[in-house]
């Protein structure tokens, strides 16, 4: 759907493009608002796309969030699942679970939609608040990075060995091999300008590579926390 939108965009786009060539050979002013406004709505479209295709740990049904929730209509206690949301959204939340224990009583199918529908509402709000779309609920086992089931056992076991080593490996890896491509194509003729923009590409992904390493361990996650408001 969402590659029809942009294609159909596109399309429009340069049909009125042309339209302005053919008269008085366009002017130049409306030309360059027309690029910037494609170039925006191209990239906003492109972030969006990214959200609604990204699985997050907290959308499967082995994730924190379904766990929250399991807890909390085990023991009839909100809290767990209350601290997986905003402050504003803690009503809908508790209406939910409310409607949920009433439903449960009729029934083990009644159950079974009842809390499969209370996941889906805190897991949706949960993702609302990180300001991430919301997909589905993924199935139990989504192949996920192996470096989230291990930040996950790390705080069980007490321990970052794990995850650690995960984390450390993949980045030496990632380092040697963009590296590696680099000095393999750094002494190009340079005659041959092939040569040389395979040398600039190799180095542009190695510089930008060692770039989002370092931003990525520097920065502060965003997402569940901005200021004192919990996400």
């Amino acid at each position: 759907m969402y590659n029809f939108i942009l294609l159909n965009f596109i399309f429009n786009f340069y049909k009125t493009k042309k339209l302005l060539n053919s008269i008085n050979g366009g002017d130049m002013f409306i030309k360059k608002i027309f690029f910037i406004l494609f170039v925006l709505v191209v990239i906003i479209f492109l972030i969006f796309l990214y959200n609604e295709i990204t699985v997050a740990h907290c959308d499967t049904l082995e994730g924190p969030v379904v766990a929250a929730c399991k807890k909390s209509l085990e023991t009839g206690n909100i809290n767990y699942t209350l601290i997986w949301v905003q402050e504003k959204d803690e009503q809908i939340i508790k209406d939910a679970f409310k409607k949920t224990l009433q439903v449960r009583k009729l029934g083990e199918e009644a159950k079974e939609l009842a809390d499969m529908n209370f996941f889906e509402t805190v897991v949706r709000i949960h993702r609302s608040g990180e300001g991430a779309a919301y997909t589905g609920l993924k199935p139990a086992g989504t192949d996920l990075s192996p470096a989230v089931p291990a930040g996950d056992k790390a705080i069980e076991t007490g321990s970052l060995n794990e995850v650690e080593k995960i984390i450390v490996d993949a980045v030496k890896n990632g380092l040697h091999r963009h590296y590696a491509e680099v000095m393999e194509k750094k002494n190009y003729d340079h005659d041959n300008v092939i040569a040389g923009r395979e040398f600039v590409k190799a180095y542009v992904e190695y510089i930008h590579y060692i770039e989002r390493l370092y931003e990525n361990a520097t920065m502060t996650p965003e997402g569940h926390f901005k200021g004192n408001e919990i996400h």
